[in-house]
Formats: C-alpha cells, sequence, structure tokens
C-alpha cells in the first residue's frame, strides 16, 4: 500500500509540473525519453521507481522491447496503440492509463498526431530501463 501512495503523490507532482509546460509533438522529432526522477523506493529495500516523458513523434512505431519491472503510462497528449506480444491491442488518447506487466514484451505505435506520455517504472534498482528484442 506504502508503493501505491508513493508513486501516486509522484504522479501528481510530476503531472502538475508537465502540465505547465507541455508543449505539441514536432514532426521533426524523433522519439526521446527523457528521466523526470530515479528514486529508490524507501519501503522497498532494492526497489527503484523511474518516471520518464516519452516523446513519440506521429505515426512512429518504437523498438519491440520490455521492462524488469512494471511500467505505467499515461498518455499527457495525443494517440497511440500500445501492442503487447500475444495481447490485444489497446488503442489511448489523452488521459488514458495503461498498465504494462513485468518482462511483458510490447511497443508503442503513435498515430497521426503522435504522442506524449508520462511513464512509471518500478522495478529492481540497477537493472536496465528497457531491454530491446528483436
Amino acid at each position: 500500500m506504502q508503493i501505491r501512495k508513493l508513486i501516486s503523490s509522484a504522479a501528481v507532482m510530476v503531472l502538475s509540473v508537465l502540465s505547465l509546460g507541455a508543449t505539441g509533438v514536432n514532426a521533426d522529432e524523433v522519439p526521446k525519453a527523457e528521466s523526470l526522477l530515479v528514486s529508490e523506493l524507501q519501503s522497498v529495500s532494492g526497489t527503484e521507481v523511474i518516471v520518464s516523458r516519452v516523446t513519440i513523434p506521429p505515426n512512429t512505431t518504437l523498438p519491440k522491447h520490455w521492462h524488469p519491472g512494471e511500467e505505467f503510462a499515461y498518455v499527457i497528449e495525443g494517440d497511440v496503440v500500445l501492442w503487447q506480444e500475444g495481447k490485444s491491442d489497446v488503442a489511448s488518447t489523452t488521459g488514458d492509463v495503461n498498465m504494462i506487466p513485468l518482462q511483458q514484451v510490447h511497443t508503442a505505435i503513435s498515430g497521426d498526431d503522435g504522442a506524449i506520455i508520462l511513464v512509471f517504472r518500478v522495478h529492481p534498482q540497477g537493472e536496465p530501463v528497457r531491454v530491446l528484442v528483436d
């Protein structure tokens, strides 16, 4: 329960900051992930949370990958399809939230407007943020 409170508090703080300076996706940009916060969870030794702002240009597919922990994604702006291996596609737009399970192979595919996504990852400290797959 303490982890949920910590993540909820961090989400509110980061969303408040991002809402003040959110800008649209530039079609000339390449996909990028900006780390906003990396912090060890005090209540769960050896576990950390990473908060990132991911910008995906229009009509772009990210490389397929997985994470060594769970991922939570909030669409700040635009639209995106979440593809997960062995699961149905999930279309998301501004304000939608998705959860990606531990080690689930997935990718994001942006629409005509691109997407800006706030991503929270909770995983073992020291593990890679993501692992690319073929």
